[in-house]
């Protein structure tokens, strides 16, 4: 008998371990899912895995016709791997139906059984690929389509929607010299200063990874440290820091950092990331809410924990392993971590709070909220270059969508604003 693909193996896997133990992709990777493989078939796998659970829903509409009733969870898994190869990535039919009956037939005897049903259905699929085309895309779950309908509007739902059909783009933050960066690699400036790669391929053979001149880190999210300006020599907490983007545009600015996270695993990418750059922070592994500072600090950036709702076109999982019980006590959890902040700035200094969510009641209410609690407070004004006019909220943040700059690509979903004391 034929060996199974080990990259659609692991695909099968790591989609399985979403949908049946809720688990993300990034949870399954840092268990070991992908042991074993090759950085190749690593790649190829979480490629496969990711594309899959995008375009699902559409997945199982193509399916349906040919299916009397679903089969078991790893066989439908299995039929949605295959179909996604068929009709989104243009595989070739041959070598993806046959690649999905073996990979039926490995299984024992739980699967061997299907090894019919998938050859058949699959090939049933490939006649009819041209019918994948006219399939509506994938919504949202109700839970969360609901709160954007009232926040944004139909219309805008639907756009964000489209946009988490397509992959998300690879940016980078660069330390000097964009324009020159975005000619090296084959990529863009956008408006904000970032480049965006068009055919970047492996990310760790690019001229300047290995040298540090440059790390990925979307567009959206290098707003956060653009809006917080800190000047050199300033003392800043990144607070939720891993795994560090933040931090290293902090560090670039000349700022004396100090990066604080919960989480000692991801603080050690943080670390890594700091040496390949050679550029230094203070990073400390402690809880937000329990952790003091011996001094205050000139500027805070608060990443706070969040739906990371804003960041489903490149964590499309995400709709399969959240609902709305998920989500209820982030927001008292970002009110607390705020309030405990605030009260660590010098009297002059300002705080710029962050959620990767689209959820306003993790951005727009938070601060609403702080403001009222804090009257003698009042949100910055945001001058930074090349954001639409149109993305400032009336509180005065910074409102970021995934269906903004459409024609370059999208960004992902953020809520930014920046905070002080009112001058006496």
């Amino acid at each position: 008998m034929a060996k199974p693909d080990p990259a659609r193996r692991a695909a099968l896997g790591l989609i399985v371990g979403v949908l049946e133990d809720h688990l993300s992709l990034a949870d399954q990777i840092a268990m070991d899912a992908l042991d074993g493989l090759s950085p190749g078939e690593k790649a190829r796998a979480q490629r496969l895995a990711t594309s899959t659970l995008r375009h699902m829903e559409r997945a199982d509409k193509m399916l349906k016709p040919f299916l009397r009733r679903k089969p078991t969870p790893d066989i439908m898994a299995l039929l949605r791997l295959a179909t996604v190869e068929l009709c989104a990535e243009g595989g070739a039919a041959h070598g993806v139906v046959d690649a999905a009956v073996t990979l039926c037939k490995s299984g024992g005897k739980r699967t061997d059984s299907f090894a019919g049903l998938v050859n058949a259905v699959l090939r049933k699929v490939a006649e009819d690929t041209a019918r994948w085309e006219t399939l509506p895309y994938g919504q949202l779950p109700g839970w969360l389509r609901g709160r954007l309908m009232s926040s944004y509007g139909k219309v805008a739902v639907q756009k964000m929607e489209e946009a988490h059909q397509r992959p998300a783009p690879v940016d980078i933050s660069v330390k000097e010299n964009p324009a020159d960066w975005a000619e090296r690699l084959e990529g863009e400036v956008l408006p904000t200063g970032s480049v965006r790669l068009h055919q970047p391929g492996q990310i760790r053979d690019l001229p300047g990874f290995a040298e540090g001149d440059w790390w990925v880190q979307d567009a959206a999210a290098s707003l956060a440290a653009k809006a917080l300006a800190p000047s050199a020599g300033m003392r800043v907490l990144d607070l939720c820091a891993a795994p560090g983007g933040k931090t290293m545009q902090l560090a670039a600015m000349g700022a004396e950092v100090t990066a604080l996270d919960l989480s000692e695993r991801r603080l050690q990418r943080l670390h890594e990331n700091l040496e390949r750059c050679k550029l230094t922070a203070t990073v400390i592994a402690a809880d937000a809410l329990g952790w003091e500072p011996e001094a205050p600090f000139d500027a805070i950036l608060l990443d706070a924990p969040c739906s990371a709702t804003g960041t489903i076109r490149r964590h499309p999982e995400l709709p399969a392993i959240k609902d709305s019980t998920s989500i209820k006590g982030l927001f008292a959890l970002q009110e607390e971590i705020l309030e405990r902040a605030m009260g660590w700035l010098a009297p002059e200094g300002r705080l710029t709070y962050v959620t990767c969510s689209l959820l306003p009641e993790e951005g727009e209410t938070q601060i609403r909220r702080a403001l009222e609690r804090h009257p003698d407070w009042e949100v910055v004004p945001v001058t930074i270059d090349g954001i639409d006019p149109a993305w400032i909220t009336e509180e005065g943040g910074l409102r970021l969508r995934p269906d903004y700059w459409a024609d370059k690509g999208g960004m992902d979903g953020f809520y930014i604003a920046t905070l002080r004391r009112r001058p006496q």
